[in-house]
């Protein structure tokens, strides 16, 4: 299992077009992706593959996000997924 620690910096945050290419993106790994929200409520995990799971989560900007992959590409999600957020998410 591969962690990474997040920034989201973007203005929307991962709300409505973010949401769904962050959602596109790890749904491209055949590894099992989860995210929580460690700015608001650090114990509740979404599917990274859901948008509406993903959604729930409220993540805004400034908001710091755990992301976890496991499975036979996690290493290459993770780095993708985290140069995905440190671009702004096409923001």
């Amino acid at each position: 299992m591969v962690d990474a620690e997040i920034t989201i910096t973007n203005a929307a945050g991962l709300h409505a077009r973010p949401a769904a290419l962050f959602v596109r993106t790890a749904a491209g790994f055949e590894s099992s992706i989860r995210v929580r929200n460690l700015s608001r409520d650090a114990e509740r995990e979404a599917d990274a593959k859901s948008i509406l799971s993903v959604m729930t989560l409220g993540i805004e900007q400034g908001h710091i996000i755990s992301i976890s992959a496991e499975g036979p590409d996690e290493t290459a999600a993770i780095d993708t997924l985290r140069a995905l957020a440190k671009g702004n998410i096409d923001e």
